[in-house]
């Protein structure tokens, strides 16, 4: 009987070290393994290799310049070389981390001849006219003729002429080194049409280190998929002045076609409104010498936020907001002027905030007091009015006056406010601006997601990574061989997706879950569980251990 019982005693030892071994196996090799693959953070691959070479992406902007030379422009042995190519290119020194490059390709040719005909006339207008029916030309691409020295087509004064749309007239020269000088001639023009060091930093003026110039370049409106613009009248003394004002005339007259063609950049919407008791918030300073008030320059700042109150918020817009102010000044502070940074009054009687939008007071002829009662009825001119506001809304955008070569006569804007050229410079600034701001985002995504490993990355987030940086090489491409229009829509297409990925929603979801969390909650769980099957094993192999030392029996 003591037999059986220390053999029964064997067995159920023998089974218990079986049981324990093989839930600590079940634990260890089926269940650890299982939880670690059930509550890892999911993330899925990205390309980081490919974004980390974003940061020395070499951006090559290409204008095509096509040069045609009319008869005696140059010597005739010149003429026998047309047609060739030749290619200007200059780093544009900005401290970006990106490289940009400027390359003017210039294909030089022989005048047809119904270009000959259209440069023989009297007037470069004409000769422009004739030369714009054959054929359109291409987003970004320029057309510059080489005409005689002699020729009456431009003042004899002038040595070029800039067109309002892509065409440009440069005078050419009877000379052995006529290509040497024509050519740097021809590139100075062509700069002033396409891209200059001063737009390319106004446009990366986000992504440039301060420097003196920082104001000036960050005044244009950043690059957006749309904008909103307000007209509003300011009627602080409604009691005296009875405005009237034909807005909607006027934004159909002179606003409209300007945003007509500026829809390549974004989509516009339009809005007005009527605000009565709207005071500026600044004490204007009374002259006695000319009976009349004046707002300082250095009070300028202070008149926006008072107002801006009153114009109804813009958090709610989904794009950026321009706001435009015609103020009427009450009774008891007319007439009011505006003053310069010198103490004297600003001829338009207005200003403008970077990014913001602009503010015109108008002053009403004082002789109307006279000769009715209040509240007088006050006819806004419009015309006066919309100048001002288109020539804030060209700065707004970054459409300033280019800085042209000497002696060289420049066209007026048509009658929608722009010329072409100067549209494809918005273009060319654009697409720059878009593939800066995108190649920032997604750097600082990738930094952003290997710092932090608890971030979920969805397939959607990683799907719009991969589309912004295939984006940003495809707008590369396209304007290193001067496709504008396709590398402006890319560039677009790199801002959105990237942004998209960037702020999607998910990749908060794990981001506050700190590691002491994650003990709070798994060791009451997996404590019980695992004291008994350590114990089990470790007395488990302290017996092997003692058996292994245990002497065998010699009969």
């Amino acid at each position: 009987m003591a037999a059986a019982g220390a053999a029964a005693t064997d067995l159920e030892v023998v089974r218990g070290k079986r049981s324990a071994l093989f839930f600590a196996a079940v634990a260890i090799l089926l269940g650890l393994p299982l939880w670690w693959k059930t509550t890892e953070t999911y993330r899925a691959p990205l390309p980081y290799s490919d974004i980390s070479g974003l940061n020395a992406l070499l951006l090559r902007l290409m204008v095509p310049v096509t040069v045609v030379f009319t008869r005696d422009s140059v010597p005739l042995d010149d003429q026998e070389k047309l047609p060739f190519t030749v290619v200007h290119e200059r780093e544009i020194p900005l401290k970006y981390k990106m490289k940009i490059k400027c390359r003017f390709q210039k294909a030089y040719r022989r005048a047809l001849e119904h270009e000959e005909e259209a440069l023989s006339l009297g007037s470069v207008h004409e000769a422009e006219a004739m030369l714009a029916e054959p054929e359109k030309q291409a987003e970004g691409s320029l057309t510059v003729y080489v005409i005689s020295e002699h020729s009456s087509l431009l003042p004899q004064d002038m040595m070029s002429y800039i067109g309002p749309e892509r065409t440009a007239v440069v005078r050419g020269l009877i000379h052995r080194e006529a290509f040497n000088i024509i050519g740097r001639r021809i590139v100075q023009v062509a700069q002033a049409m396409s891209l200059t060091e001063d737009v390319l930093a106004a446009a990366l003026a986000d992504h440039l280190p301060e420097d003196k110039w920082s104001s000036d370049k960050r005044r244009p409106l950043k690059s957006s998929l749309g904008y909103e613009i307000t007209f509003s009248l300011l009627n602080p003394d409604p009691k005296s002045h009875d405005v009237h004002w034909d807005i909607e005339g006027a934004v159909q007259r002179f606003v409209q076609p300007f945003l007509n063609r500026l829809s390549v950049a974004g989509n516009f919407s339009v809005d007005s409104q009527i605000l009565y008791y709207a005071m500026l918030g600044v004490n204007p300073r009374f002259d006695p010498a000319s009976s009349s008030y004046s707002l300082a320059m250095h009070s300028l700042p202070h008149v926006i936020n008072p107002v801006e109150s009153r114009l109804g918020s813009s958090a709610a817009s989904l794009y950026p907001v321009l706001h435009f102010l015609l103020y009427v000044p009450e009774l008891a502070h007319s007439p009011l002027y505006i003053q310069d940074k010198d103490g004297a009054p600003v001829a338009t009687n207005a200003f403008h905030s970077p990014r913001w939008g602009g503010i015109m007071v108008y002053n009403v002829d004082p002789k109307i007091y006279n000769a009715s009662e209040l509240p007088v009825r006050v006819e806004v001119d419009m015309v006066r009015v919309m100048e001002v506001f288109l020539a804030q809304l060209r700065l707004l955008f970054g459409i300033a006056q280019p800085q042209v070569p000497p002696k060289c006569l420049l066209s007026g804007p048509k009658s929608e406010g722009l010329m072409t050229w100067e549209l494809d410079r918005l273009l060319w600034a654009r697409s720059v601006e878009n593939l800066a701001t995108a190649t920032t985002t997604l750097t600082s995504l990738a930094q952003l997601l290997g710092k932090i490993s608890n971030i979920v990355i969805k397939d959607d987030v990683a799907s719009e990574v991969y589309r912004a940086v295939a984006a940003v090489q495809k707008a590369a491409k396209a304007l290193a061989l001067g496709h504008l229009s396709s590398a402006f829509a890319a560039s677009q297409e790199a801002v959105t997706s990237s942004e998209r990925a960037f702020f999607d929603p998910s990749l908060l979801h794990l981001l506050y879950f700190p590691d002491d969390q994650k003990f709070a909650i798994y060791i009451p769980l997996f404590l019980p569980m695992a004291v008994p099957i350590l114990l089990s094993l470790v007395k488990i192999f302290q017996e092997t251990r003692k058996s292994w030392k245990k002497p065998e029996k010699i009969d």
